[in-house]
């Protein structure tokens, strides 16, 4: 046989359509042509094969006219995930394995000159497209953990370019990947605990009221009061991830190459440097990849120093944290990534961070500009703002005795939980018909609110965001209704900085 044909999986965004490798072997002058649109990354796949074949102790058919077509041709390929197929294609067409197996699988996988399989970025995507087609999927076994995460797709782990030949010849049958031990989990281990932090008893009830409904929050204070604790701690409060969730978490980080099984289940934590650029927040590239907004899909992004962040980079979260995707588009190619992310910021009241001090030299016009860097329409879109005080002294010498994250988790699943039961959603994401529905206040509520919206002249953006945390305050304290009192707390963390 002079012709094999495969299948593998390209990465288009979060989707993994399938490619066709197609192997042909003809007479004429030696030559290996790789055709189909394919990237700096997939052409290099010429001398990998010719290795790995070489080194695998196998025959190389170096005097063969070798051509390689990786079909759809209008879709880009990239990366080396098709080393495998393109190895195994041209086994084939030499003849040294039969070709009659090869329909049933799919494979994907880089080579190493020595024929060792190497781990490849977006392994859960392209199992979570396969599953259905009824094909066995060969991957490396660096990749199994993740890839067995979409149950409905058999995982056959291969080390090594030998082994998947033993396999296809019947000779070494690889056994399918056993994903009992893979399922979400909650790991408290290696997240700081809250009652680390001291003071900061309204931060503290605001970070609750965070993890409780879902919403973003701005924190402002001077430096070295903890604002950067309270935001590490937030993950070891919040509810635990939910199957669904988890496998769409581990699809982003699998597609990024960050996938780490130990960690499947816990909540991301993200923190960008304040010079990351657009690109690196919501993603881009020749090839669209998810930015650092995707990798906190279902977690937490904080954003330090935020009035640092360029105008532009703030700007591209007004998107996202409305409707909970990022679309990445190019002149060629075009992406949609989730980035359902919880937003916590941090920033200083001056830019020198010590306003209201007798150190603080900063004019009236320098605490403007440095403010004026947070556009109108970015500070509509958060729930919570709150100020964050230099803790006393005496706070600090004394002895930590505040809530740890346990006790306090256990009341924000609880809040959550009634959320769910209710509407089917956290608070954050009530839409304007779910919020006239659920997050109506009484008639003192309705009052208080009333006299709000025209003291401090908010929008309709920010009425529906006062209703929304007013039913998580409600919500915390067991209350089916909204009162007065519930109501105030919500005004209180949309009057802005003192």
């Amino acid at each position: 046989m002079s012709l094999a044909v495969l299948r593998s999986r390209a990465l288009a965004g979060m989707s993994a359509p399938e490619v066709t490798v197609e192997v042909h072997l003809a007479a004429g002058l030696p030559s290996f042509t790789l055709v189909g649109l394919p990237e700096t990354e997939v052409k290099e796949a010429r001398d990998r094969v010719r290795a790995a074949i070489q080194n695998s102790k196998l025959d190389f058919p170096s005097a063969r006219r070798i051509t390689v077509n990786l079909a759809p041709a209008d879709l880009p390929k990239e990366s080396g995930r098709f080393d495998l197929a393109i190895a195994l294609g041209i086994l084939a067409a030499s003849g040294q394995i039969k070709a009659e197996r090869l329909g049933d699988f799919e494979f994907a996988g880089e080579l190493s000159l020595s024929g060792e399989l190497r781990p490849i970025r977006g392994a859960l995507a392209m199992c979570a497209s396969a599953a259905g087609t009824g094909r066995g999927f060969f991957l490396p076994a660096a990749n199994a953990a993740e890839a067995s995460l979409i149950r409905s797709t058999t995982i056959l782990p291969a080390r090594s370019l030998l082994e998947v030949c033993a396999h296809l010849a019947g000779s070494a049958p690889i056994a399918p990947f056993d994903a009992g031990g893979v399922s979400p989990r909650l790991t408290l281990g290696d997240i700081p605990d809250l009652a680390e932090v001291k003071g900061q008893t309204q931060a503290k009830r605001a970070l609750e009221l965070a993890a409780a409904g879902g919403h973003s929050l701005l924190m402002s204070g001077p430096p070295g009061t903890g604002k950067s604790m309270l935001a590490q701690r937030l993950p070891g409060i919040l509810p635990p991830m939910t199957e669904a969730e988890a496998i769409e978490s581990a699809a982003v980080l699998s597609v990024a190459g960050r996938f780490d099984a130990d960690r499947f289940g816990q909540r991301p934590y993200v923190a960008p440097h304040h010079s990351a650029s657009a690109p690196a927040l919501v993603g881009g590239g020749g090839v669209p990849r998810p930015g650092e907004i995707s990798h906190a899909h279902h977690g937490v992004l904080f954003m330090d120093e935020l009035p640092e962040f360029s105008r532009g980079v703030l700007e591209s979260l007004r998107e996202p944290l409305e409707t909970g995707h990022i679309r990445v588009a190019r002149a060629a190619r075009r992406a949609d990534f989730p980035a359902r992310f919880q937003l916590v910021a941090a920033m200083n009241p001056c830019p020198c961070g010590y306003l209201g001090e007798t150190r603080c030299r900063c004019t009236p016009d320098q605490i403007a500009k440095y403010r004026a860097k947070l556009s109108g329409p970015f500070l509509d879109r958060i729930d919570l703002m709150i100020d964050v005080p230099t803790v006393p002294q005496a706070d600090l010498a004394a002895r930590g005795n505040g809530e740890s994250s346990a006790v306090v988790r256990e009341r924000v699943v609880r809040a959550r939980e009634a959320q769910i039961a209710r509407q089917g959603k956290p608070n954050a994401l009530l839409g304007p018909d779910e919020i006239d529905q659920h997050c109506l206040p009484d008639c003192d509520g309705a009052k208080l609110l009333k006299q709000a919206m025209a003291r401090l002249d908010l929008s309709a953006r920010a009425y529906h965001r006062i209703l929304k945390v007013a039913r998580t305050v409600a919500d915390l304290a067991g209350s089916q209704h909204i009162g007065g009192p519930h109501v105030a707390e919500a005004i209180h963390y949309r009057r802005g900085f003192a």
